[in-house]
């Protein structure tokens, strides 16, 4: 059996094992198109050979930017790392700018594209990255070399000997990939990580996922340039588990009742909005329907694991799963037995009510430094704890800083950042990574996160503040889409809120409130803005009195990746929302 050591030990290892039909599946032009396990490591190998006859080098870095996961981009994963190159993969959606600086930064030699928007953003600034000597894409596109000429290319397989050559040369402690973080100030950082650091992470995070070998199925759509996909795509590989790729978040929902998935991972944004959309259906019923829908999300947002709240309780469980929640489950396609959280805090009420549904979240933590999983909650062997990340996972070591940062050791750790040994220096001290989260573990182990270290700031009182505690308590609102909390040096705490304007809108009509056609008179209609002062005061009874929410303004426009105001991952931009807004900081603190 073979034993797996660098990242393109995975496909070969799920070939010995479980040649499987439906390795990696895309949908094209309406069709569900699978590949074997076979074709993957065939179609990696083609690649790999026609690598060789461009003159690509061990230590060339190739470039990756797709606007959707698909079976294509894990072919060129496997196909580069083979010769010995390295994988830049790219946020499409990051500007032109960005890509003009990461592939100078990364010296990129090729870059592979998916489709005419992506090409259209390099085209307007590839002849200011010297290195890039040729652009190929996935889609067709006119004036583009695409993809299957480099299959073609490879289809003599004359030097595949060398290709095995260079597989053998690579050796597990060597840098893989640099994926660049996009970071929520200044340049991206390219974090270097080895092929010992994913491979580690994948074994050592494999255990705590409940999958059956070669019997499940996933549905893929976060990021697959987030390590926090591409790892779990690996674990997939691992356990022989039949990959689809969602064609888009717009198609979500067709896909998933298409695909009937075991599991999928998220993010706690995707998980609120699909908690809202229900919740509304919900509140769209009458009668006796509309009763037993609120008497379960009441039931659900109660629910412990392991039958802690007794006998009863469960027994009411089980009539709700019955009537209300096995509807939740076969709008997510019916099959869904765990979903994997990452990237961003959790809701405790999201992980209670989704696993009262029988459809638990995993919530888990880590940092793109870390490959990323630092640890991650299991429903099996009293694993699981709402409202925590889990235990650690094997081999990872953390320790608790003076000052309550948490700190990780472990093989998982990056080598460091791309060309910036002063950064990683200020980053790994004595072999620890220092996270910037500031967290604690509870009198069994399980870790919480309470704040990002950064984001943590003091009032002109003296007090500290922990912005995201309160953040997340103000989006269980219906009424409020994303929100900011700011007030660094002054008096009290305040917010920027961005409403749901769809859900305001709504309410306004319910309650024959004029005046809220424009976003621009909605944030500024009295009604609206009493209603939300309502909210405000229903999440203030969570805190002291210092961090309560003094002041807020609405802002008009729609919080985006594309806006600026938020990071590919969908971590809010703080300072630039807060540059974005400054009127509306000047009118709360200087008037």
């Amino acid at each position: 059996m073979i034993n797996i050591t660098r990242l393109f030990d995975f496909p070969y290892y799920q070939l010995e094992k479980n040649d499987i039909a439906d390795c990696l599946v895309t949908k094209y032009n309406g069709e569900w198109i699978k590949t074997s396990t076979q074709e993957y490591v065939d179609k990696a190998n083609a690649i790999s050979r026609a690598f060789l006859r461009l003159g690509i080098k061990k230590n060339d870095k190739i470039a990756l930017i797709s606007s959707t996961n698909r079976t294509e981009w894990n072919i060129f994963d496997i196909g580069s790392l083979q010769v010995g190159a390295q994988t830049v993969p790219v946020y499409p959606t990051i500007a032109s700018e960005d890509y003009e600086y990461i592939l100078n930064h990364s010296e990129s030699k090729i870059c592979v594209v998916s489709d005419q928007v992506v090409y259209d953003k390099l085209i307007a600034i590839k002849k200011n990255v010297p290195t890039l000597t040729e652009i190929y894409s996935f889609d067709v596109i006119s004036g583009c070399k695409n993809w299957k000429e480099l299959l073609d290319l490879g289809a003599d397989s004359s030097n595949q000997s060398e290709v095995e050559e260079r597989k053998d040369n690579v050796k597990p402690e060597e840098l893989a990939t640099i994926i660049y973080t996009s970071g929520t100030t200044g340049r991206p950082k390219g974090v270097m990580l080895s092929h010992h650091n994913i491979v580690s992470n994948v074994l050592d995070s494999a255990p705590r996922i409940p999958f059956k070998e070669g019997t499940s199925t996933a549905l893929s759509f976060l990021p697959i340039c987030h390590i926090f996909e591409r790892v779990i795509l690996y674990i997939y590989q691992y356990y022989s588990v039949s990959v689809y790729f969602a064609e888009s978040i717009e198609k979500l929902t067709d896909n998933l009742k298409e695909v009937h998935p075991n599991v999928m991972t998220v993010v706690p944004r995707l998980l609120e909005k699909v908690y809202d959309k229900i919740y509304g259906k919900g509140a769209e019923l009458t009668g006796i329907k509309k009763m037993l829908f609120f008497w379960a999300i009441d039931l659900g947002l109660k629910y412990q694991p392991y039958g802690q709240n007794g006998w009863w309780y469960e027994k009411q469980l089980g009539v709700a799963r019955k009537l209300i929640f096995s509807k939740w489950k076969e709008a997510l396609g019916g099959n869904l037995d765990v979903m994997v959280s990452g990237s961003a805090a959790l809701q405790p009420r999201l992980a209670r009510v989704f696993a009262a549904a029988g459809i638990p979240v995993m919530e888990g933590y880590g940092l793109t430094e870390t490959s990323p999983v630092i640890s991650v909650n299991d429903m099996r062997n009293g694993l699981f704890r709402i409202g925590t990340v889990g235990k650690l996972i094997k081999n990872v070591a953390v320790k608790i800083a003076e000052d309550g940062e948490i700190l990780c050791k472990g093989p998982n750790v990056m080598m460091g950042y791309y060309k910036d040994e002063t950064l990683t220096n200020e980053v790994i001290k004595d072999g620890y990574f220092h996270t910037g989260d500031i967290g604690e573990f509870d009198s069994d182990g399980f870790l919480r996160i309470t704040d990002r270290k950064k984001e943590m700031f003091k009032t002109s009182g003296g007090k500290y503040i922990a912005p995201q505690l309160i953040e997340n308590r103000l989006k269980q609102s219906f009424f409020i889409e994303q929100v900011m909390v700011i007030g660094d040096g002054e008096k009290m705490p305040a917010a920027f809120i961005q409403p749901n304007f769809d859900f305001v809108r709504e309410w306004a009509k319910r309650h024959q409130v004029k005046g809220v056609a424009t976003n621009e008179e909605l944030v500024n209609n009295p009604n609206v803005l009493e209603r939300f002062q309502e909210e405000i005061i229903a999440a203030n009874e969570n805190f002291g009195n210092w961090e309560k929410i003094k002041r807020f303004e609405l802002t008009p426009d729609v919080w985006s990746i594309d806006g600026g105001h938020l990071t590919p991952t969908m971590k809010l931009k703080r300072k630039i929302v807060k540059e974005k807004y400054q009127y509306l900081y000047d009118k709360i603190y200087n008037s």
